[in-house]
């Protein structure tokens, strides 16, 4: 019942983007108030199989590390991310390798929720943690992945929408 729900969902989301759906309202335009990170243009480029994704840095956050595993993968992939934080809120970004088709990425976490972002195939789900999740297949072999912890949430889509690929 799974792989037929699967491919019901990828077909409607084909039919989205042919007919320039995907996103439900237009993108709106980032305001940063002035106590909120701003994304800046520097950055730290990631890459998987030589496809490169470009990560923002984020000022006012602190560098913190970075983290070459996600527990909520069902089976082990090549990860790479960079860490940020504020005291004890955490912003995670990077990217996961070897996913090829949308199939694959749709059953990739358990109880996440598939969803589109930008005609993409995309996922969300929060941990027993209270991480909030978002990750994306941005082209076949890479996904993109941006996790925070509750009061850094809002950045989540800020930082979505500076991500760029090469």
């Amino acid at each position: 019942m799974r792989r037929p729900a699967v491919m019901l969902v990828m077909c409607v989301l084909a039919l989205l983007t042919a007919c320039g759906g995907g996103h439900a309202t237009p993108r709106p335009e980032v305001t940063w108030a002035a106590h909120t990170p701003d994304v800046t243009r520097e950055g730290v480029t990631l890459s998987c199989d030589g496809s490169e994704v470009r990560l923002p840095a984020i000022s006012g956050l602190e560098e913190a590390g970075s983290f070459a595993r996600l527990d909520s993968l069902r089976r082990p992939l090549e990860v790479e991310g960079r860490i940020w934080k504020e005291n004890d809120e955490r912003v995670y970004v990077g990217v996961v390798c070897g996913v090829r088709r949308a199939e694959e990425f749709a059953t990739l976490v358990a109880r996440s929720r598939l969803t589109v972002y930008e005609g993409k195939p995309a996922l969300r789900w929060v941990t027993r943690t209270g991480v909030r999740n978002f990750m994306w297949l941005e082209r076949p072999g890479t996904a993109v992945y941006i996790g925070a912890t509750p009061g850094l949430a809002t950045e989540v889509r800020p930082i979505a929408n500076d991500i760029t690929s090469g």
